[in-house]
């Protein structure tokens, strides 16, 4: 289907401020460009922290949100998008926020270290750390760490499978739900989205490959499942996935791939593909109807998954 018009007028808006491609850049301007970008407000919710988390690596800034309500609330643990390279806590703070109130639940938006000062595995550790923190603290910030999901969008999304894929490894986190939403899953440029939707539509390949280059120290990272879960050899036994996509989006086919193989081996999915819609979308909720249905979907994904997880609260 064609572009959603709501779409078109924010493709026109960005266009209007004149920002350049990311990889055209250096990544201290592609960060301060993408601090430029306006972004709409997210909805009050009852509490916002901002706390260090201690890790072997250094303090993890986090940002916790937290739902009106008695508590104690389940906990998703949010990851933010920008392709390693960009993105901050303010970046993801609308989005955090609208989970927070939709989902009925304490959000830990995770300001994990950037590449190419922090290659991988960095973000992903950091990752790691500070969902670890939430649960082993739930008491601390009125939460239930039984009751967890993690989530992200882009990047974000890849460190969400990330996640999951380390807690099979490693034990430490019995995750609910894994919201992924439009994730990068592996170090292919060759998919049928990417040929699509390789420029004109805000994300482009060159963007993707140029993230790519900052994020990983060799090629041999590419085979790392924690660094691309579509290299993993096996998703069984992998929490339950939400898999949102956008039809013009170069990360599309990886991101239903990846919903695929999960459906493949038992894992309850659901893989969503929102029409007319680009990269970003899931954060265009205040100007775009698509947007907010699938933030929606997002909610209510939680609200389920967090049911059935643990012993109800006041929360739910």
């Amino acid at each position: 289907m064609p572009l959603d018009p709501q779409i078109v007028k924010v493709m026109e808006s960005v266009a209007a401020l004149g920002l350049p491609p990311a990889n055209t850049v250096s990544p201290d301007e592609a960060r301060a460009n993408a601090r430029n970008r306006p972004r709409a407000p997210g909805p009050e919710v009852a509490k916002v922290e901002n706390r260090n988390i201690p890790s072997t690596d250094g303090d993890v800034p986090v940002r916790i949100y937290t739902p009106e309500g008695n508590g104690p609330f389940p906990i998703l643990a949010w990851y933010h998008g920008g392709g390693w390279v960009v993105g901050d806590l303010d970046s993801a703070d609308a989005t955090a926020r609208d989970l927070c109130v939709g989902g009925k639940c304490v959000v830990v938006s995770v300001d994990y270290r950037l590449a190419p000062d922090t290659k991988f595995p960095g973000p992903a550790n950091d990752c790691w750390a500070a969902t670890i923190w939430a649960v082993e603290n739930a008491a601390s910030i009125n939460a239930d760490g039984s009751r967890l999901a993690v989530g992200g969008d882009s990047a974000g999304g890849n460190l969400a499978a990330a996640m999951c894929l380390m807690a099979a490894d490693r034990g430490g986190l019995d995750i609910a739900l894994q919201v992924l939403i439009y994730p990068v899953t592996d170090v292919s440029f060759t998919t049928v989205s990417y040929q699509d939707n390789a420029e004109g539509y805000g994300l482009t390949k060159v963007v993707m490959e140029w993230y790519w280059d900052h994020y990983l120290s060799g090629s041999a990272d590419a085979s790392n499942p924690y660094a691309a879960p579509a290299q993993a050899k096996s998703l069984a036994g992998q929490p339950p996935a939400l898999v949102i996509t956008a039809e013009f989006d170069p990360l599309r086919d990886e991101g239903e791939a990846y919903g695929k193989r999960l459906s493949e081996v038992g894992v309850e999915t659901t893989t969503t593909r929102y029409d007319g819609v680009i990269h970003g979308f899931f954060n265009m909720n205040a100007v775009v109807d698509k947007s907010q249905q699938a933030v929606d979907e997002a909610s209510a994904a939680l609200r389920k998954a967090f049911a059935r997880s643990g012993a109800p609260s006041a929360a739910d």
